[in-house]
C-alpha cells in the first residue's frame, strides 16, 4: 500500500514543507481541471499543463500523493464512482463494525474514540478552555489543528493565503476560549491523523465533539461511514430517526469541526452528487480519490 504523504521528507523536514504545500497545490489544480472535463477525458497532456507540471511530474505526482495514475483518478471523480461508493448505503451504518476491521474498507480506516463536551461547555462557548493549536502541511493543503488535554476538537484545511480565515472560523465554535499557539504539541496529532502506520485499534485517536445534540448524533453516524464508502443526508437523517430532516443533517455535516477524521466527506446527495463542503468541493474530490488510492483503485 502507498505511504501517505506525511511520510514524505518533505513534511517531515520542516525546511522542506513549502514543497508538499505546492505538491497540493498542483494536485489541486489538476483535480479542478478534471472536474470540469472529466466527461471529455482530458489527455494527461492537458491535465499536466494546467497543473503547471509536465505528464511525467504528474504521473509521478498522483503515484506519490493518492497511489493512482492521473487516468484513474479521473476515474474517482466520476458520477459513476459516486455512485458506487454508495451502494446499500443505509445497510452500511446498520453493519456491526465491532473492532473495524469487519470489512476492506476499514482496514485502513482512522480508529477513533471520541466523546461530546457537555450541553454546559457548549453554551457557554468554550468558556474557561485551553485550546492549543497549530499549522501544519497535510495531503490536503495547510491542515489548521485544535486541540483540548482531551483530544482533537478542530482540524480544518486551507489554501496558501487563507489560514487565517480558516482558523478564524475554527474558532468561532469557541469564541469564549483561551488560545495558544503550540505547533509543536499539535505535530503528533496531525502525524496521528495521517500517518496510516499509527491508526491503531489500542491506541485510538481520542476526539471532542462541541455542538449541539442533533449536530453531535449527526457526527457520530458520520464516523460509521467506512474508506470507500459513502451515505446520503437522508440515510444519516433515517439513521438518527429525523427521516424528514435531510437538509438539517446537511447544515450539520456542514458545520462539522473535525474534517477528515468525522469523515464528512463521505456523505453525498443521493444521486450521487458532491454536493457542498465546507473546505471547498476541490478538496472533498480529493480526498474521496485520495481514499480510493488506499483501497487499491485500479
Amino acid at each position: 500500500m502507498m505511504t501517505l504523504a506525511i511520510h514524505d521528507q518533505r513534511l517531515s523536514r520542516p525546511g522542506l514543507e513549502s514543497a508538499a504545500l505546492r505538491d497540493y497545490d498542483s494536485v489541486r489544480r489538476a483535480i479542478a481541471f478534471i472536474s470540469e472535463r472529466w466527461r471529455a477525458q482530458p489527455t494527461i497532456e492537458a491535465v499536466a499543463d494546467a497543473a503547471g507540471v509536465t505528464p511525467d511530474e504528474l504521473h509521478h505526482l498522483f503515484r506519490r500523493w493518492a497511489c493512482l495514475t492521473p487516468k484513474a483518478f479521473m476515474q474517482a471523480l466520476t458520477l459513476d464512482h459516486a455512485k458506487n461508493l454508495l451502494r446499500d448505503s443505509a445497510s452500511v451504518l446498520d453493519a456491526a463494525l465491532d473492532s473495524g476491521l469487519s470489512g476492506p474498507g476499514r482496514l485502513h480506516d482512522l480508529f477513533v474514540t471520541h466523546e461530546a463536551m457537555s450541553p454546559g461547555e457548549w453554551k457557554i462557548g468554550g468558556a474557561g478552555m485551553t485550546l492549543n493549536y497549530g499549522f501544519h502541511p497535510s495531503p490536503f493543503g495547510t491542515a489548521i489543528v485544535i486541540a483540548t488535554s482531551r483530544g482533537l476538537a478542530g482540524l480544518a484545511f486551507a489554501d496558501p493565503g487563507d489560514e487565517a480565515t480558516a482558523f478564524a472560523d475554527l474558532r468561532r465554535r469557541w469564541p469564549n476560549a483561551t488560545y495558544v499557539e503550540d505547533a509543536e504539541g499539535t505535530a503528533p496529532i496531525v502525524q496521528r491523523v495521517f500517518d496510516t502506520k499509527l491508526w491503531r485499534p489500542d491506541q485510538p485517536l481520542r476526539v471532542v465533539l462541541i455542538g449541539t445534540d442533533f449536530e453531535v448524533r449527526v457526527w457520530e453516524t458520520l464516523l460509521r461511514i467506512p474508506m470507500g464508502r459513502a451515505v446520503s443526508y437522508s440515510d444519516i437523517a433515517c439513521k438518527i430517526n429525523s427521516p424528514k430532516a435531510s437538509r438539517a443533517v446537511g447544515a450539520a455535516v456542514g458545520r462539522n469541526p473535525v474534517s477528515f477524521v468525522v469523515p464528512c466527506h463521505r456523505a453525498l446527495g443521493k444521486s450521487g452528487a458532491l454536493t457542498g463542503y465546507h473546505w471547498g468541493i476541490t478538496r472533498k474530490q480529493a480526498m474521496l480519490g485520495w481514499e480510493a488510492g488506499q483501497l487499491g483503485l485500479n
